[in-house]
């Protein structure tokens, strides 16, 4: 298992991953723009795309890790925590800070496994599920 910055080359791996996730390519402009920029990492199993992850630093001048998403069939083997561990450690700003829905409680168990602690809600981004917001000090 290796995590790296992703490239251009990896773009069709990682929309692949998405697509199994939220059932569309709609988010291809926006993984495109962060691999472009080097804010998508990846973990590669016997070198094909197993997971990725997107952030930013407009969240507040603070790094929000905005995706993280591992493909179905390679789940339950750390790599969202080597991911967040990885994101947190190459953050350029000392606060990190991410969210999931309340209905992701295998994520919320993610994040609070590596340190992570509530910092807050916001409702009315899905009907009926809000978003926890988590935070971490690096």
């Amino acid at each position: 298992m290796k995590i790296m910055t992703a490239q251009i080359t990896d773009i069709q791996s990682i929309v692949q991953i998405d697509c199994e996730v939220i059932g569309n390519s709609s988010r291809l402009d926006l993984i495109e723009n962060a691999i472009k920029q080097e804010r998508c990492i990846l973990v590669k199993e016997k070198n094909e795309v197993a997971a990725f992850s997107i952030y930013d630093t407009s969240f507040f001048e603070c790094t929000f890790i905005s995706l993280l998403i591992v493909s179905p069939a390679k789940r339950r083997k750390g790599y969202a925590s080597q991911m967040l561990n990885e994101l947190v450690r190459i953050s350029p700003t000392k606060k990190v800070f991410s969210s999931t829905n309340r209905s992701n409680e295998s994520m919320q168990k993610v994040f609070i496994a590596n340190g992570f602690v509530e910092s807050g809600i916001v409702e009315n981004l899905d009907e009926g599920d809000p978003e926890i917001i988590y935070f971490k000090a690096k």
